[in-house]
């Protein structure tokens, strides 16, 4: 009976609209991470219950439009998705959100938690916290021009001195939000420091649509933690996914039964990236695969951290140029000569 109430109060379906989002454990949107590759990666291991794309320039898709875009990468079978836009022009956005909607996503999102300077200094990202107003304006335009639900990411605010994450939710709802995710820190934190839930509690209180936590994640207790001391709807999780695709199943499973999950040994582990690197090529237009490698090498560098001799190989996967290059470095584990 305890386990069935703990699977019942912090593992229970949400609803973003009309969206069944099955698991509350969400993929957070990455820049070079969430690609096609890792998002079913995390659905396939199961318990993910929606993932979301890198984030995406509106002012890309204005004025080179879609046709070699790489970060346009999904398939039906990811349902639910989550597209992640950003920008700071509330009719470039509506275009960019009508674009996207189109070509098949289940919710836009957009991005108002990135803090990283060439997309702050345009005025985009978590800059837009610094004004209610104009961050509003954008939600509006890009609600009035989809027909799929609107949802948000944003921090508590840019700085300590202008904590608006609480005003700027309440607005978000009044235009028709379906959801709101709050990274727990201040643009100007970047990751530093510790995320201060309390900014996710703050948020939840004053509205009504579902609220999803996100930062400093990363076991089953953070998760347990995070949900019962906010009161948030879901769980985000970013970057303790990054080469731990199985994070999502692992952290459900302890919830449900109280059970630890033992971590993947090194064969699945070295298997696992020699799929992330198959699908991400597989779905990366010919002219874009040098760009792809030089992601992928610091993406599956994380794979090898648990294998024993991984320093060398990960100096090895910093320098490969194909995927050939990554089964020949990865032969050994596969061989089961990096056991324990």
């Amino acid at each position: 009976m305890l386990m069935t109430n703990v699977q019942e109060t912090l593992l229970r379906p949400m609803m973003i609209d009309h969206i069944l989002v099955e698991s509350p454990l969400t993929l957070a949107p990455m820049a070079g991470q969430t690609g096609y590759a890792l998002r079913t990666l995390a659905r396939d291991f199961g318990d993910c219950g929606l993932v979301c794309t890198e984030l995406i320039s509106s002012d890309a898709l204005h004025w080179r439009g879609v046709k070699g875009n790489h970060l346009i990468d999904w398939t039906p079978e990811e349902s639910p998705l989550a597209v992640q836009l950003f920008g700071s022009d509330p009719a470039i956005m509506a275009e960019a959100a009508a674009i996207i909607a189109d070509l098949g996503a289940n919710i836009i999102d957009i991005n108002m938690g990135c803090w990283v300077p060439k997309v702050a200094k345009r005025g985009a990202g978590a800059a837009l916290l610094k004004d209610v107003g104009a961050a509003t304006a954008v939600v509006d335009a890009v609600i009035k021009a989809v027909n799929v639900p609107v949802t948000v990411k944003i921090r508590a605010g840019w700085d300590q001195t202008n904590p608006t994450c609480v005003e700027f939710a309440r607005a978000a709802e009044q235009s028709g939000v379906k959801a709101i995710a709050v990274h727990a820190r201040f643009a100007t934190q970047g990751f530093t420091g510790t995320a201060d839930w309390s900014w996710i509690k703050r948020v939840k209180e004053v509205v009504t649509i579902p609220v999803i936590g996100n930062g400093d994640v990363e076991t089953a207790d953070d998760a347990r933690r995070m949900l019962t001391e906010t009161g948030c709807d879901g769980v985000m999780i970013g970057r303790a996914a990054m080469g731990n695709p199985w994070i999502f199943r692992q952290i459900a499973h302890e919830l449900r039964t109280g059970d630890t999950m033992p971590i993947p040994g090194p064969r699945e582990r070295a298997e696992t990236a020699l799929e992330q690197a198959r699908r991400t090529l597989g779905r990366t237009p010919p002219g874009k695969h040098k760009i792809a490698i030089y992601e992928l090498r610091g993406q599956l560098s994380r794979y090898v951290n648990e294998v024993r001799g991984a320093a060398e190989i990960r100096a090895q996967i910093v320098r490969m140029e194909s995927v050939a290059d990554l089964e020949a470095i990865l032969a050994p584990v596969l061989r089961g000569e990096c056991e324990d």
